[in-house]
């Protein structure tokens, strides 16, 4: 066997997990031919042969049903090793991997969904993680067109088996669709985008109550496809007629806004790679020599203007989806709110930029400290505190961008979201987040127009911030008469 897994540029040293896959194959090769060997395989023997036949289905097509064949023979452990190996390759080595590598990569995905392996639904998980948001490229959109045919396909099976990778899949296929649906008109991405709406409301018409499971996000991304026919009738649907979607616990959107979405749903947009730079950066970078590891990281997965709608989902993976621990929040290292910062200003197109916005502070407008985690808001109230009074203009930004939405996100159940965010200012002055809000409600660099909006659409909060804080002041001693 000549061919490669994978491309590789002359100077880069060979992956070592390919390397021990193609070596496995060459000292096997012998036993992956019938007539296979009868005698039980020792687990070292076991592991070795499961690499082989795995290198053999990936590398030579023209024999996969031999080794398919062999590789249900000889399996003992319901698929577990071979399909772990699977997930490797996908998270390590997909990108490099040559066509007809990636072509025989999704074959075996599906004939491990068939056999129900163990762990099949985290190897579909860590495919739709490698689709990547905002690339229009052929590779991209061919992966996206397989596993949505995948997840089509094998409807029946994976409801039975595994119904929560379905909730991934919608929530993949969602964002995805928002990008989708900004492309011009082409007979190959026209294709792609009927199987995608088809897939999301096939699964938002029968399975409902399946797609609660992904809490208020899914709010978020339809949203964005409210000018797609057939989801502008879901979302009058979920504000006018809830009863349609035939689901008993499911009577009002605001029980959607009060359910938190799981941060596992937030890593299904972030590829591997990104994800550990994205973590490298905000763990090991000291804030002051971040600027080289930013223009890195923007000319690696922001390098095309396209590519501009990962922010959203980048800004969402850090409120929700890394949380520093103390130790980290009290060094030196670079915070999350001042990542988010850069982020922010890096948006050249106003939708974007308004998306990314909303990804800092959705989680603000229905905040329930029962439910919610303090760590998802904290960014949004630290940038906003801190870039005073060096980058001010992103402070009114932001402030006024928070007080829009909550005067016109949802105007029939605006109580809901003025509690939300009342209860997250309460909660972060509450926990030491920042001291006070005094840097919103009386600095002299915030307009009057936003200082007497903040006062008005939270003047019961502001009256109780300024209780607890009399309160709390310590009683002056009594003096003696002279």
């Amino acid at each position: 066997m000549r061919s490669k897994l994978t491309k590789n540029a002359i100077f880069e040293a060979d992956n070592s997990l390919e390397v021990s896959l193609r070596e496995a194959f060459q000292l096997l090769e012998p036993q992956l031919r019938p007539l296979f060997p009868l005698k039980l395989p020792t687990q070292e023997e076991y592991f070795n042969l499961n690499k082989a036949i795995l290198c053999g289905i990936l590398c030579e097509p023209h024999l996969v049903r031999v080794h398919i064949k062999h590789l249900h023979a000889i399996v003992t452990d319901g698929y577990t090793y071979f399909i772990s190996m699977l997930i490797k390759i996908v998270n390590e080595l997909y990108a490099k991997l040559v066509d007809s590598v990636k072509t025989q990569l999704i074959w075996v995905t599906c004939e491990m969904v068939n056999v129900l392996g163990v762990g099949f639904d985290g190897l579909l998980v860590a495919l739709l993680r490698q689709i990547v948001g905002g690339d229009f490229s052929g590779g991209n959109l061919w992966l996206c067109f397989e596993m949505v045919s995948l997840f089509r396909d094998q409807w029946d099976c994976l409801l039975e088996d595994e119904p929560l990778v379905l909730t991934s899949a919608l929530y993949v296929f969602l964002r995805l669709l928002a990008d989708h649906c900004r492309l011009p008109n082409d007979s190959k991405v026209e294709t792609l985008k009927r199987l995608e709406i088809d897939f999301c409301i096939r699964m938002l018409r029968e399975k409902f109550g399946l797609c609660l499971k992904i809490g208020r996000d899914l709010v978020r991304l339809l949203q964005d496809l409210v000018h797609v026919p057939e989801f502008r009738s879901i979302w009058k649907d979920l504000l006018l007629n809830p009863s349609v979607f035939q689901t008993d616990a499911f009577l009002d959107i605001s029980q959607l806004y009060l359910s938190r979405t799981s941060s596992r749903y937030f890593l299904l947009r972030i590829t591997p790679e990104m994800e550990n730079q994205l973590r490298f950066l905000l763990t090991h970078v000291k804030l002051g020599n971040q600027k080289r590891y930013q223009v890195w990281f923007a000319k690696k997965f922001l390098g095309v203007p396209e590519r501009e709608t990962l922010l959203t989902d980048i800004v969402r993976f850090i409120c929700c989806g890394h949380h520093p621990p103390n130790e980290i929040i009290q060094s030196d290292i670079i915070p999350r709110w001042a990542v988010i910062g850069w982020l922010l200003k890096s948006s050249q197109r106003n939708y974007v930029e308004a998306n990314v916005k909303l990804a800092l502070f959705y989680d603000w407008l229905f905040f329930d400290e029962k439910v919610d985690n303090i760590m998802n808001i904290e960014p949004g109230i630290l940038l906003m505190i801190n870039s005073i009074p060096s980058y001010v203009d992103i402070t009114r930004t932001l402030l006024e961008f928070l007080l829009m939405l909550v005067e016109d996100y949802d105007i029939e159940r605006k109580d809901v979201i003025v509690k939300g965010v009342s209860s997250a200012f309460t909660f972060l002055v509450r926990k030491g987040v920042v001291r006070s809000l005094d840097a919103l409600t009386c600095s002299d660099v915030i307009s009057p127009f936003l200082k007497q909006l903040f006062e008005k659409i939270f003047k019961d909060m502001l009256a109780s911030l300024s209780e607890r804080a009399v309160a709390s002041l310590p009683l002056k001693p009594i003096s003696a008469p002279s």
